[in-house]
């Protein structure tokens, strides 16, 4: 008997798609894995093992010190990308 109300299985190459775009949808651009806003990385992502693998820089910076974060599912992927987003909005706005 399957469970009517499961969450649908992780598909972590189609999650690495929709984690990219929202990256960009935050304004930030891809170049060489990394994505970063006026040439200060913030994030990497790759998939490794059928999870993604999401890093955060710990502080801007041109060769930051990453944060590894191991994604398995859709709400770990929207709480990585609700931090991130917050961290974008509070380095825009440091008076805050």
């Amino acid at each position: 008997m399957s469970d009517f109300f499961a969450p649908p299985p992780f598909d972590a190459d189609a999650a690495l798609q929709k984690v990219r775009r929202q990256l960009r949808e935050l304004n930030l651009t891809e170049r060489e894995g990394r994505f970063e806003a006026r040439g200060t990385a913030w994030a990497r992502v790759r998939v490794e093992g059928g999870a993604l693998l999401l890093d955060a820089a710990r502080a801007p910076a041109r060769s930051p010190e990453w944060q590894t974060t191991t994604v398995r599912d859709h709400a770990q992927l929207r709480a990585w990308l609700e931090r991130l987003a917050r961290r974008l909005a509070d380095a825009k706005d440091p008076d805050s």
